[in-house]
């Protein structure tokens, strides 16, 4: 991280050994508890997605499916859904993690965990995908694309249910997100708004791109055809990419050029990180 963002909220310090999983969790429940008391019109949500939910998880089942629910598909079905898939692969539940440090940890609009977990579609959009992934390659393909149809609307992304993603994604506003079948979407990867991972339209099967780790890619720029984009390479907004980014390239333009090559630095701290400032810091939680 580049600085630990404290937000005037301040922690009684404590090592980082002393439930490290919990601290997302615990932190998330204080702010609500906080958010609660300054804006008691939106008392229900805080109420129904945080402060009465039993854990982390279940209270990202229930706020995503919450948002995807409508008269054909009912909140608790799409409920028990994500617990199907968090009893049957339990590194689901490390990515819920890692894409919220994610968020906070690279969005200098994001000051609070409660942001991205009621508010933000690209957080959203990423969870939902996670569980039309199991859905998909578990038998429930007709479930799988009903969700997926139903996130891109309410999210206005367009993620297939088959595309493999890691944990620690970023999508920056996500309006206009486009990612195909194919494509891989590895660790602590950023997408702004915009983006597309396409095909070119003149390859059949593993046509999409194979975004690798610690990638960024700007708004508006369209990635096509069945290429590799090189661990921690960044792609200038509004670029066409034709061809294979090497690792710590920086291309840009129509069609994309490399511009320059970065040195291979740090990879981005994650979750890891982020837990580790939560441990350290300390935050006054005083209304």
């Amino acid at each position: 991280m580049s600085g630990s963002k404290s937000n005037g909220l301040a922690v009684v310090p404590r090592t980082a050994a002393d439930h490290p999983t919990d601290l997302i969790w615990e932190r998330l429940r204080r702010e609500a508890e906080v958010a609660y008391e300054k804006a008691p019109a939106l008392a229900t949500l805080f109420l129904e997605s945080i402060i009465n939910q039993p854990s982390f998880e279940a209270a990202i089942c229930h706020r995503v499916s919450s948002r995807l629910k409508n008269d054909v598909i009912s909140l608790p079905l799409i409920v028990q859904a994500f617990h199907r898939a968090l009893s049957a692969d339990p590194s689901i539940s490390a990515a819920f993690k890692a894409d919220i440090a994610a968020v906070y940890d690279r969005d200098p609009a994001c000051e609070r965990f409660i942001e991205p977990f009621l508010y933000f579609k690209g957080f959203h959009a990423i969870q939902a995908q996670r569980v039309t992934h199991y859905l998909w390659n578990n038998g429930e393909r007709d479930f799988a694309l009903y969700l997926q149809s139903r996130a891109s609307e309410v999210f206005q992304t367009d993620i297939h249910p088959a595309v493999r993603m890691g944990k620690g994604i970023f999508l920056d506003h996500a309006t206009g997100l486009v990612v195909g079948e194919t494509a891989v979407i590895e660790d602590d990867v950023s997408l702004l708004q915009g983006v597309t991972l396409g095909g070119t339209g003149k390859q059949a099967g593993d046509r999409h791109p194979k975004v690798r780790r610690g990638v960024m890619i700007g708004a508006g720029a369209k990635v096509l055809g069945n290429i590799e984009i090189g661990e921690n390479s960044r792609i200038a907004a509004g670029s066409v990419v034709l061809r294979a980014v090497p690792p710590n390239g920086v291309v840009a333009g129509v069609p994309a050029k490399l511009v320059r090559m970065n040195s291979a630095g740090p990879s981005l701290g994650g979750v890891d990180e982020v837990l580790a400032s939560l441990a350290y810091d300390s935050f006054d939680w005083a209304i």
